[in-house]
């Protein structure tokens, strides 16, 4: 299980550069995900390190040696693809067992290692079967059994979940978590399903325009985005974002805004003092605002509901603070009238601040 290294990875199509000076270290055994919007340069790092696309500058290094100029058969990598890419003519053992079977490997090991793989995978009573008699999620496990039984150092899973529905994908992320437990190895995971990077990585690259915006533990991320972006890309429903402007009260820092004036913590009030007065971007989590009708003023944002969202357990509610919307997140049974003007207390450890030019977090 190789250490990954990518040092000052570029890549250029023509004179446009789409990827941009990419630092990363991903250890032993880690599963890492990659994780961005369409077009932020995550597939293209990938298809890089298995050696599908050229590098423009840099260099990608496994426990120390450049493999860049090798070929991708040399590289110690299995991948599992967004469309599975199964022979449709063979069957799920023929599938699994084909790469093994181009290295001549011995039939009585071929047949022993897809029997492992397919228990792992609960692909055992499949392996009869061809594709076309298959549901598009026991497709995709065949594909990464394919992978698996290669026993290569480090798998590549190019948004492996896209193409199923969300019940299933729901059921391939835990499978895929329990996969993970079993099979010791490096896995690098390109995705543009937050959910799925926060449930299933030790360690998620968050990445924009060919830049990465902030790498670290799912929690890391969550509660303390290093700017605007990974604040609001990661959190479903999304982090809420108001204009303010930071006002000095003796020794408190306080946070206006249109229709409130929230009173910041300590340690966050140091950190605007620093930076100085000026105009800076709120963030709350909706999870952060919990319907409290006795909450003082400085801890509160009165909102009128506009919009509600039942999703069972929760409702979501869509409101507005002055020229903001504000997402809610609420027990399903508390009372709510649309049109209702409620008030929501702030939870101080949730109130983010971020600078207005630059974006980064305070």
């Amino acid at each position: 299980m190789p250490k990954i290294r990518l040092d000052g990875l570029v890549k250029r199509y023509g004179v446009l550069e789409v990827l941009h000076n990419i630092d990363l270290v991903m250890e032993e055994n880690e599963f890492t995900v990659l994780v961005g919007p369409s077009g932020c340069g995550k597939s293209t790092t990938l298809r890089m390190l298995a050696g599908l696309d050229t590098v423009s500058e840099g260099e990608i290094y496994m426990d120390d040696r450049p493999i860049s100029h090798l070929e991708p058969k040399d590289r110690d990598l299995a991948m599992v693809f967004q469309d599975y890419a199964l022979y449709p003519h063979m069957n799920v053992a023929r599938n699994m067992s084909f790469a093994l079977k181009l290295q001549k490997c011995p039939k009585d090991e071929i047949d022993a290692k897809v029997r492992e793989v397919a228990k792992i995978l609960g692909l055992t009573d499949y392996l009869n079967r061809k594709p076309g008699e298959l549901s598009g999620g026991q497709r995709q496990r065949v594909a990464m059994g394919r992978a698996l039984t290669r026993d290569a150092g480090t798998f590549l899973f190019d948004e492996p979940l896209s193409n199923l529905d969300a019940k299933l994908r729901g059921q391939m992320r835990a499978e895929l978590a329990l996969m993970r437990q079993r099979v010791k190895k490096n896995m690098v995971y390109v995705t543009h399903d937050q959910v799925e990077a926060m449930t299933l990585a030790d360690r998620i690259v968050v990445m924009h325009d060919g830049f990465i915006r902030q790498q670290g533990s799912p929690e890391e991320l969550f509660k303390r985005p290093a700017n605007k972006f990974v604040a609001g890309f990661l959190g479903s429903p999304p982090m809420n974002f108001m204009d303010v402007t930071l006002e000095e009260d003796g020794a408190a820092f306080h946070a206006r805004g249109d229709g409130f004036r929230i009173a910041l913590p300590a340690e966050l009030a140091e950190r605007a003092r620093r930076k100085g007065h000026g105009d800076l971007t709120m963030g709350i989590r909706p999870s952060d605002l919990n319907y409290d009708a006795a909450a003082p003023d400085s801890t509160a944002m009165d909102l009128r509901v506009s919009i509600s969202e039942y999703i069972g357990a929760q409702s979501v509610l869509i409101c507005n603070c002055g020229e903001a919307t504000v997402t809610v997140e609420v027990k399903s049974e508390t009372p709510i009238a649309l049109g209702e003007t409620l008030r929501f207390a702030v939870r101080p450890e949730g109130i983010h601040l971020f600078d207005k030019t630059t974006e980064k977090a305070l």
